[in-house]
């Protein structure tokens, strides 16, 4: 009966990776989405499902966000056109896994080799040279997990971001084995170390509950990502303060949810967010960004393309934690929380002179350039384009040969 459902699994995997492959030569653009509008319908509609329809407990499901309008769709629409990253993201956003690779199962009611994530990633060798799918059923894993840099080529698969959760609850002033706090390095649910990781149709969560206003040591990241070379499609990140940290290496998120509050995608990577949701749970004032480029030399940085940005409080779009900080949005909706300066130089009056903070096309209520900070860019086309390609993070060299 196991090998009957391991086969059973692995031929819907494959099929589902067959139809959702690129057609063609790699430059053919293939729309494997039908349209933007389907693409805000799908975050409306599945990764933030009502408890009571999906019928799960409702300690783990989020609330619905904001509608969004037929305004919005209209403009969305509108700003996509003649748009190469656009298209790059049709060529390149599904192409996502070989259809050669080992499947592990994960499930919690024992129809799988693994009832733990963690356990399924200690079981693949070291050094390990081939790409793994570790395909993680529907449930919540209440497990710290951890794969090392002696793990490359890992991916974790779920079966949708609304259905198949991994979570813990540490914050950086929780005590460690040795008595001592954690820090927000030690806090994340999820650590990544590995090169070549991808997830897929999975969340990330940090159910500590957010800070108040002012509070020390409360730092709980959902998921951090240090390998090079990393790819999420269609996942989400749960948190508070400091839910995502992008830390070091390139990395590429597509249609993904990201909610925080403060400083809730942090760290020093080179990152490509396209057709991703923020939503703001602060209250009342946050960061949606604190990019931590420290020199001029480091090519480093985040790009923000199709994106929106929803939700409660009055939030900044970025935070110098970096001298040279370097973060774009371009073609995203930007609601109402959005502070009217738009940047925060981090309290250090230099930083001005020194950060690269830049918007371009953006529209919505929040994206009224007339009060940002004077420091801050309004692009114009020659100055956006390096942003807008998936060349920002050489995904044109790794991203199809995942």
């Amino acid at each position: 009966m196991r090998t009957l459902l391991l086969i059973h699994v692995f031929l819907s995997l494959a099929a589902a990776l067959l139809l959702a492959a690129p057609k063609g030569a790699q430059s053919d653009v293939v729309d494997v989405f039908s349209s933007f509008e389907g693409w805000v319908q799908h975050i409306q509609d599945t990764c933030h499902p009502d408890p009571e329809e999906d019928g799960e407990d409702d300690d783990h499901l989020p609330s619905r966000p904001h509608q969004l309008t037929d305004e919005v769709f209209t403009k969305v629409l509108k700003a996509k056109k003649n748009s190469t990253l656009y298209k790059q993201a049709q060529e390149y956003g599904e192409k996502v896994i070989d259809i050669g690779a080992d499947v592990l199962i994960v499930s919690k009611d024992g129809s799988g080799q693994f009832s733990t994530v963690q356990a399924a990633i200690d079981s693949v060798p070291v050094p390990n040279t081939k790409r793994v799918v570790i395909y993680v059923k529907r449930g919540v894993y209440r497990e710290k997990v951890l794969i090392p840099s002696t793990k490359p080529f890992i991916t974790l698969k779920g079966e949708n971001s609304a259905m198949t959760y991994i979570q813990w609850d540490d914050t950086a002033s929780t005590l460690g084995k040795d008595g001592k706090p954690l820090g927000t390095y030690g806090s994340a649910s999820v650590t990544v170390k590995a090169d070549d990781f991808m997830a897929l149709d999975i969340s990330f969560k940090n159910t500590a509950p957010p800070p108040a206003s002012g509070a020390i040591g409360k730092q709980a990241v959902a998921l951090l990502i240090e390998g090079d070379r990393a790819a999420f499609y269609r996942c989400s990140f749960y948190g508070a303060q400091d839910t995502l940290y992008d830390k070091q290496g390139r990395h590429y998120y597509y249609k993904c949810y990201i909610e925080g509050s403060i400083d809730f995608i942090f760290g020093d990577a080179r990152s490509l967010f396209v057709k991703c949701h923020l939503h703001s749970i602060a209250t009342p004032d946050g960061a949606l960004t604190a990019q931590n480029r420290l020199q001029p030399t480091e090519n480093t940085g985040y790009s923000f393309a199709y994106c929106m940005v929803t939700g409660t409080g009055s939030i900044y779009l970025g935070r110098a934690w970096g001298a040279y900080s370097r973060v774009v949005f371009a073609f995203t909706y930007l609601d109402n929380i959005i502070l009217p300066q738009g940047w925060n130089d981090w309290s250090i009056p230099s930083n001005q002179q020194t950060v690269f903070y830049g918007e371009y096309k953006c529209f919505g209520p929040g994206a009224n350039s007339a009060g940002r900070a004077k420091w801050s860019k309004q692009l114009t086309p020659e100055q956006a384009k390096p942003f807008l390609s998936v060349a920002f993070i050489d995904g044109n060299q790794w991203l199809v040969t995942q």
